[in-house]
């Protein structure tokens, strides 16, 4: 069966951690670290961003236009301070992957040491994200950038998610609709 070809071998799992244990303690402190930078980078940056006028301390006056550059300066800085030395890490891991002998290697990649049990892939994320985008889009067209979320309506915010899911649903359905007539037509004149 194909998920059972995917599922890790347990056996593989405790041969390499008895010849790798070292690398397999350094690989957790370092995400601990990377996940602990990841949150102390961040509350350092919105007492920041508050302090130094780049985002209104009060979330009523907040607008689009401060929730992007708020969103664009943090990624900025998890990016540098946490996302530069995880680079730098996955390289040296990367390094000492490869020092281990070719045929070890080929054991753990047999045993399926490293496969998700999973090929499938999340659509909704990708969906979702570009509805948000879509929904930033919005608000520029209407010339709502500079206005305060405390000013918008809740019918605004909802019809205007509604709309730009609309919009989508369109430019994804249009041409499914299209490419299955096209194959329902072709399918029915073989099959005549």
């Amino acid at each position: 069966m194909v998920g059972e070809e995917l599922d890790a071998d347990p056996e593989v799992w405790k041969k390499f951690l008895r010849r790798h244990w070292r690398m397999a303690v350094i690989a957790v402190i370092g995400i601990v670290l990377a996940v602990a930078g990841t949150v102390l980078v961040y509350l350092w940056f919105v007492g920041e961003a508050q302090s130094s006028g780049l985002v209104p301390e009060a979330l009523r006056f907040w607008t689009m236009g401060y929730l992007i550059t708020f969103i664009l300066n943090l990624l900025f800085w998890e990016l540098l301070l946490v996302g530069t030395p995880a680079v730098i890490a996955g390289a040296i891991a990367y390094a000492m992957w490869k020092r281990i002998p070719s045929a070890e290697r080929e054991e753990y990649r047999r045993g399926n040491l490293f496969r998700s049990k999973s090929n499938s892939r999340d659509f909704g994320n990708g969906f979702s994200f570009l509805i948000n985008i879509g929904f930033i889009i919005k608000v520029y067209l209407d010339g709502n950038w500079d206005s305060p979320f405390a000013s918008w309506s809740l019918d605004y915010l909802v019809y205007s998610y509604l709309l730009v899911l609309m919009v989508l649903l369109a430019i994804f359905a249009i041409p499914a609709v299209i490419g299955i007539t096209w194959w329902l037509r072709k399918e029915l004149k073989g099959a005549t």
